[in-house]
């Protein structure tokens, strides 16, 4: 089976297989690794708590859009 054939054949699968193809094929570019996982579920878990403080503030995803915006000149 060549490229083009893996690719048709992928292609005319369910949306839920496609996405695992696409999955699994983008793990194989950078496997996951168990460590780093560990290290973003803290950093994240950081995050959460300082908004549940109160020790950071949150920004609008469009205050934020706009002032990029702004600086760009757009």
């Amino acid at each position: 089976m060549n490229t083009k054939q893996i690719i048709n054949e992928a292609a005319s699968l369910p949306v839920e297989e496609r996405a695992r193809v696409v999955e699994t094929l983008l793990e194989s570019f950078n496997p996951p690794d168990s460590q780093i996982d560990k290290l973003w579920a803290k950093e994240a878990n950081r995050r959460l708590a300082d908004l549940q403080s109160g020790r950071v503030k949150p920004i609008p995803a469009e205050e934020v859009f706009s002032n990029i915006r702004k600086k760009l000149g757009k």
